[in-house]
């Protein structure tokens, strides 16, 4: 006899369905059983056995499980295909569409009792505020999936506790993110759960933080480890996304043919699973590796078709950090104008909560722009402004970086000893190599 539920439990159950059916005790008991034994049944007062919980089933126009657990098998069932179609929704874009699908499916997990299946539709609900970048909603989420999952080994737990990490990063909190990542991370290898989906989960979500960070050692070691567990990883929409992360270290050690490769690699996968926000992050990125190769013309195309997509699915901070980048491409094609209003626009959306780095990052081509007009002043209160934001979130190569530019610009409008406090500054910025202020590294995966 497999799980069922208490016998005062299955009782309530037959006399809540037996009164919405308006049956009597005898109706229920004929042919097999009496209206005492239905009676002492519903009391809660009698074990009943397989035989006659499928006798009561079959009468009441139920099936066996839902009435020895309360759960349909083929509600279960109904509701798993329910999910996947939510996170197909949710895949091409159709947010507010998921939404809607994953709060009634949570409601109908919620009362089957099915702890594995509220979970999942927690994580949509997550995924989908991080989409819209609604990142308070979206942690919440995420914490209360990890909640129904709190029995559960910590593999299962993995995509909840990434998800929270994210929406920290993407509201410039790095340092929490990072460490969020890097303790599950080492609780694994620690724990030898070497799950490789996991696993390779985490090592691609942790290398935009640490590159960020300006830990460009550690985000090349995790894109090595990545690289090594993805043949063990059967889900294609993982390894895509592991070869977009990957593709940032490349870029940033100067191989830009590497970082096409991969993220060539990384856009036939979402193309095939019809991912379109995943995409559209493939055609921005190779717009960044144009730009950094000097294809204005080229790196421009890609980003505009890549903020098409985004702006249809309403992704509003990737949105936003395209916006910046494509901003960065018109103003070196000569159309500081131009870029100066869509950074403008940019930053009417964001907050120092919300997209902080991008923010700084409007903030610090704003400034440049204006220094290119000869605008000192308001390049200055630019450059200011993103060294607040940046100090906030710990974005410790781009605070180094804007330091040069504040003291450049001091520098030549005659405040020297200013100048030299911000160059200071910038040099109490630059991270050691590979170091992040959070300790160690992760403990090496089995790979």
């Amino acid at each position: 006899m497999g799980e069922r539920d208490e016998p005062g439990t299955i009782g309530r159950r037959v006399q809540r369905l037996r009164v919405a059916r308006g049956l009597t005790q005898k109706q229920l008991a004929e042919p097999v059983y009496t209206p005492a034994y239905v009676s002492t049944l519903e009391a809660g007062r009698v074990r009943p056995s397989d035989e006659a919980l499928r006798h009561l089933a079959e009468r009441l126009g139920v099936e066996f499980d839902e009435l020895a657990t309360g759960r349909s098998a083929r509600r279960v069932t109904e509701l798993r295909l329910g999910l996947t179609e939510a996170q197909r929704a949710l895949a091409v874009g159709e947010a507010e569409s998921a939404v809607e699908q994953y709060t009634a499916l949570l409601a109908e997990a919620e009362a089957q009792e099915l702890p594995e299946e509220q979970a999942a539709a927690l994580l949509g609900l997550g995924e989908c505020a991080l989409d819209t970048g609604e990142l308070v909603d979206g942690r919440r989420y995420f914490e209360e999936a990890e909640a129904r999952l709190a029995d559960a080994p910590l593999p299962a737990r993995v995509p909840a506790l990434r998800g929270r990490a994210v929406a920290h990063y993407l509201a410039g909190e790095l340092r929490y993110a990072v460490y969020l990542l890097e303790s599950t991370i080492d609780e694994l290898n620690r724990g030898g759960l070497h799950d490789p989906d996991a696993l390779l989960l985490l090592y691609a979500s942790v290398i935009g933080p640490y590159m960020d960070m300006g830990a460009h050692a550690r985000a090349a070691q995790a894109a090595e480890f990545a690289l090594a567990l993805a043949p063990q990883s059967g889900d294609p929409a993982l390894v895509a996304r592991m070869h977009r992360s990957v593709a940032r270290t490349l870029l940033a050690e100067g191989r830009l043919a590497e970082a096409d490769a991969s993220l060539a690699k990384a856009a036939e996968l979402y193309r095939g699973l019809q991912l379109r926000t995943e995409l559209a992050n493939c055609h921005w990125m190779r717009g960044y590796v144009y730009a950094q190769n000097g294809e204005l013309e080229r790196a421009e195309a890609e980003m505009r078709e890549a903020l098409h997509m985004l702006s249809a699915t309403r992704a509003t901070l990737y949105s936003s950090q395209l916006t910046v980048e494509l901003a960065d491409v018109l103003h070196r094609r000569g159309r500081s104008e131009e870029a100066a209003e869509l950074l403008r626009d940019v930053l009417g959306g964001l907050s120092p909560e919300r997209g902080a780095v991008h923010a700084a990052a409007a903030h610090r081509l704003l400034g440049i722009i204006a220094e290119d007009a000869r605008d000192t002043e308001q390049a200055e209160e630019h450059y200011v402004r993103a060294l607040s934001l940046l100090e906030r979130a710990g974005a410790a190569g781009d605070l180094a970086d804007l330091c040069r530019l504040l003291g450049d610009l001091l520098r030549r409008t005659g405040r020297v000893e200013a100048a030299l406090d911000a160059y200071r500054t910038g040099l109490g910025h630059r991270t050691a190599p590979g170091t992040t202020t959070l300790g160690p590294a992760p403990a090496q995966p089995p790979v």
